[in-house]
């Protein structure tokens, strides 16, 4: 059954992937109005939504998803018939720090939208899968880490969250399952891969590599940069997410992989060598990088098999690693002066 969004909440809008997510929803559909709701803490800035198209559908709201009252309100006020949930505590290294507000935010959050939408959606309201979605946004970390020869995660992979972080996002992923399975709630999830793109905070290793080859300063990798991972543009990301809403089956996971797999060493070398076209300096800018300590229980491998979204979403990624990388380092360039 096909679902056209009407009016949506999108939680973590101002954050790298959420204001992505709400710039591509104003260019490509026209009637949509877009609600975005956000605490506005260190992942987030109201600047990421400076150079929206089409400004009068789109409003900000400055708030936690935490606050049940607050959300119930935005639901009722603004007839929101699709929340969009990218709003998250991501960074592996906090979570290690600081695991408490990942529990906040990826669990106690994840829940308070669901009930919110429950409440107001199924039991005032009355509507059924027909009228609204919720949509929640996971990552490929909760099923763990592959072997050099294993084969890429599937949509069926057991869950085996090796972090903090992975394991927030695998209790908020089993939480909006059993709301559909138990209430009825009309709801569809993705699993990603890593990001990159415009907006991406600066702790992230590509926004990391472009700034210090822009300072002239170290270039950090773990251990021995051997760790793989799978590499998605973010405006694939987006694509697929709506595709999701719109196209995706209730109660339904859905895998999104930008199809290249590379070592952190090899991607950092190819910025660097971009940099080096774009941005020459004295010396080689692979003579910034250094190893440091690895981070604890460092996933080495995750890839994601997308088979399932071009079956049911048509959806592959359009970007290339190449094409991806090249639009983000020159948009974070000229961010630069």
């Amino acid at each position: 059954m096909d679902f056209s969004p009407s009016v949506l909440l999108v939680t973590g809008g101002a954050g790298f992937i959420g204001s992505n997510f709400v710039r591509h929803v104003l260019k490509t559909t026209p009637d949509a109005i877009v609600v975005t709701l956000d605490k506005l803490t260190y992942a987030g800035s109201i600047h990421n939504l400076d150079d929206l198209p089409d400004r009068e559908r789109h409003t900000f709201v400055e708030g936690d998803i935490n606050d049940r009252g607050l959300v119930e309100k935005l639901l009722r006020e603004h007839e929101i018939d699709t929340i969009v949930h990218f709003a998250a505590e991501t960074h592996v290294d906090r979570s290690i720090a600081g695991p408490g507000d990942f529990i906040a935010s990826n669990v106690q959050g994840t829940y308070n939208l669901l009930e919110s939408a429950r409440s107001v959606w199924l039991l005032e309201n009355r509507w059924d899968e027909h009228a609204c979605r919720f949509h929640h946004i996971s990552t490929d970390e909760v099923y763990g880490s592959l072997g050099p020869d294993d084969a890429p995660f599937t949509e069926s992979s057991l869950y085996a969250p090796n972090s903090p972080y992975s394991a927030s996002k695998a209790a908020s992923d089993h939480m909006v399952r059993a709301w559909h399975h138990t209430y009825g709630l009309p709801v569809t999830t993705s699993n990603c891969s890593n990001n990159y793109g415009p907006y991406q905070h600066d702790e992230k290793l590509i926004p990391t590599v472009i700034r210090s080859c822009l300072n002239q300063s170290q270039i950090p990798v773990y251990g021995d940069g051997s760790n793989v991972r799978d590499w998605l543009y973010v405006d694939d990301h987006c694509r697929g997410v709506l595709a999701c809403i719109r196209l995706g089956k209730l109660g339904e996971a859905y895998n999104f992989g930008g199809l290249f797999e590379r070592a952190n060493i090899d991607i950092v070398r190819d910025i660097c060598r971009l940099m080096d076209e774009k941005k020459p300096m004295a010396v080689k800018h692979e003579s910034l990088i250094q190893f440091v300590s690895d981070r604890p229980g460092h996933d080495w491998r995750y890839a994601i098999a997308v088979a399932k979204a071009a079956r049911e979403l048509e959806w592959t990624p359009s970007e290339s690693f190449e094409s991806g990388i090249e639009k983000t380092v020159s948009w974070y360039l000229r961010r630069s002066g």
